[in-house]
């Protein structure tokens, strides 16, 4: 792989994550105009009917038959569970700190494999969740006061994602990687739908579904494009610098969060939040470098 090649893939990695950063940006402007669970639905519906237009041109209707249907229900379960946690997050806490504490996803899936998909449990995994966690505390302690158990959102969105991500693996070559991505928004459709429309007959006034106003729908649809190419993004910069050497990419969501929080939301982060942030990233990154030296290691005996 030359060298061209692997910093051009680190761009689009950044790139992909930096525009994931500002839909979240978006989300936290539009507090209480519309409930979480129909801004993630509508985002996955316009996603899915993109998505599988896009697949029935590549691949033919064949394609969107689902191979393991149950998983990829798992998958859209997961995905659904991290979209609402996090936008309903970034409208109780600063942004910075909700996306910050989603960094806790890979100790999560890594503790998800060794209990779902009986992978070997190596103590490097633990050692980074048990930091990492230690860093979620110190995040979430100014946080609790003021929003209560609404600080926990973004571990809700973290264990989402995590879900999708273990799930991912069991699904792993049987399909396309547009096929993989239609199969996840049409999933997250079906269960979004079913969850707003329980939201709305809950009697929780921040779920009661109203007719919204046109610039919340056409926000929506500037995520669910925006985040497509996000995703397309961090696929190519995978391809071309490889998946092992792009994951320290991941912060650099983190890194547009705290500047558009600080630009648009006057948020700064206090220096205990930072501290938190970089305990978390540290763990995050301990956890790569480990994985990377294990996968390097045949190779050098």
């Amino acid at each position: 792989m030359s060298t061209h090649n692997e910093r051009a893939g680190l761009l689009w990695v950044l790139a992909g994550f930096s525009t994931l950063a500002i839909g979240d940006a978006i989300v936290k402007g539009m507090p209480g105009e519309w409930p979480a669970t129909a801004m993630a639905a509508t985002r996955y519906v316009l996603a899915a009917i993109g998505l599988s237009a896009i697949l029935v041109a590549r691949e033919g209707w064949g394609a969107l038959r689902m191979p393991r249907p149950g998983t990829q229900f798992l998958r859209g379960l997961g995905v659904s569970l991290g979209s609402v946690g996090m936008f309903a997050a970034v409208w109780v806490m600063p942004l910075s700190e909700a996306i910050t504490i989603s960094f806790t996803q890979p100790m999560i899936t890594a503790l998800l494999a060794a209990l779902v998909l009986r992978e070997p449990a190596k103590p490097s995994a633990w050692i980074a969740t048990l930091v990492a966690f230690c860093g979620v505390v110190i995040v979430l302690r100014p946080n609790f006061d003021s929003a209560g158990w609404g600080a926990f959102l973004p571990l809700l969105s973290a264990f989402g994602m995590a879900m999708l991500m273990t799930a991912n693996r069991s699904v792993v070559g049987h399909a396309s990687i547009w096929a993989m991505q239609a199969y996840m928004a049409i999933t997250a459709t079906v269960i979004l739908l079913i969850l707003t429309v329980a939201g709305h007959f809950s009697g929780l006034p921040q779920l009661v579904l109203h007719w919204p106003h046109w610039s919340v729908v056409a926000r929506m649809a500037f995520i669910a494009v925006s985040a497509s190419f996000a995703q397309w993004f961090i696929y190519m910069g995978t391809v071309k610098a490889g998946a092992g050497n792009v994951a320290p990419m991941t912060y650099g969501q983190l890194l547009m969060a705290i500047l558009l929080g600080w630009i648009f939301f006057h948020e700064v982060p206090d220096l205990i939040a930072l501290l938190g942030a970089a305990i978390i990233v540290g763990a995050g990154l301990f956890l790569w470098w480990d994985s990377r030296r294990r996968a390097l290691k045949p190779a050098a005996d």
